[in-house]
């Protein structure tokens, strides 16, 4: 029996490096809220990259929460992007327990969301919450990728607490960490498929029934369901990566 050679450390992407170099810069305070970041130019020129990489990199921080482009004025650093919860989104890694440890910070915080937003739900909030579930079946139907609206079913659930620090917990995190979603660091294969999104379309239907009746109880454990299936389905794939290889 031979065991495989691990393969060599995947080299950083070079829009990543100037993410993590803008992130210090912001939980530094030396881009405070609401100011605006080089241009683009300036910050292809101090890097010493194109300004498609430059791009990348905006479009990576704008999808943590932590800047917003404004057409024609530029990018301005997001009032909570200094906050303690920002440096949650801060960890890049594709490695899969970097998303079991994501996924147990959401437990920690969403099962009790859910109940929140079972009691105290605006007929709005649940309007939203149950758009954002039609949108994920509509995409799904198309086959296009359903984090994005993944995301927005949770902070729609986020926003029905009507307690911001859950919303800002979940915006902290990024859409990154929804694992179905293909802009994920941590999507593979493996949960990308057609029925692993089904199953998370039905656990989202459960999640808003139960919000929908108002059952807090049954909220709290549909969204316990939900994302304790997901830790097992990439603890599966963790066991999967460590078996060695036999040639």
């Amino acid at each position: 029996m031979i065991e495989a050679t691990p393969p060599p450390a995947r080299r950083p992407k070079l829009a990543d490096m100037i993410v993590d170099a803008l992130r210090k810069r912001i939980g530094a305070g030396e881009v405070g809220p609401g100011e605006k970041l080089p241009t683009e130019s300036q910050l292809s020129k101090h890097f010493g990259v194109s300004r498609t990489v430059v791009r990348e990199a905006i479009a990576a921080l704008a999808a943590d929460g932590m800047v917003q482009p404004r057409q024609g004025a530029g990018v301005f650093v997001m009032p909570q992007a200094g906050s303690a919860f920002s440096s949650i989104a801060g960890e890049r890694s594709n490695k899969i327990s970097v998303a079991l440890n994501v996924l147990e910070v959401r437990i920690g915080i969403e099962i009790e969301s859910a109940g929140l937003a079972a009691q105290r739900r605006s007929s709005s909030q649940e309007a939203a919450i149950h758009e954002a579930w039609n949108e994920f079946g509509r995409l799904l139907e198309k086959g296009n990728p359903t984090g994005k609206t993944d995301f927005a079913f949770h902070r729609a659930v986020a926003e029905a607490t009507n307690n911001p620090f859950y919303i800002e917990v979940l915006d902290a995190l990024g859409s990154r960490t929804i694992p179905c979603d293909v802009a994920s660091p941590w999507g593979t294969d493996s949960v990308l498929t057609y029925e692993y999104q089904v199953g998370l379309h039905a656990e989202h239907r459960r999640i808003l029934e139960a919000i929908s009746a108002s059952d807090a109880d049954a909220a709290r454990e549909a969204m316990r369901d939900h994302l304790s299936r997901s830790q097992d389905r990439y603890r599966s794939r963790l066991a999967e990566n460590a078996r060695p290889v036999r040639t």
